[in-house]
């Protein structure tokens, strides 16, 4: 189970993701994404559990300029092993 909260003061849209992330969630949070608001950041802090296809996502995210912050440790090692691969 996964939960999802938005918050846009117009410059910036603040996504805070809890619970277990999986690929099948993805197109749902690219859609609260596609808001219009220039500046995205991922809130992670209460993030589970993920799998490979998140780990993916979220790399393509930061590729694209949304900064992920409070990221879990295992998540951002697991991001930095795929981008090494």
């Amino acid at each position: 189970m996964w939960k999802i909260e938005k918050d846009c003061d117009g410059s910036a849209t603040i996504l805070r993701l809890s619970g277990r992330i999986q690929s099948d969630d993805i197109a749902s949070i690219q859609s609260v994404m596609s808001d219009g608001c220039p500046r995205k950041i991922l809130d992670l802090s209460e993030v589970t559990l993920v799998d490979l296809d998140v780990i993916r996502f979220l790399m393509s995210c930061e590729d694209d300029g949304i900064e992920l912050v409070q990221c879990p440790a295992y998540v951002r090692e697991w991001i930095l092993r795929e981008r090494s691969e």
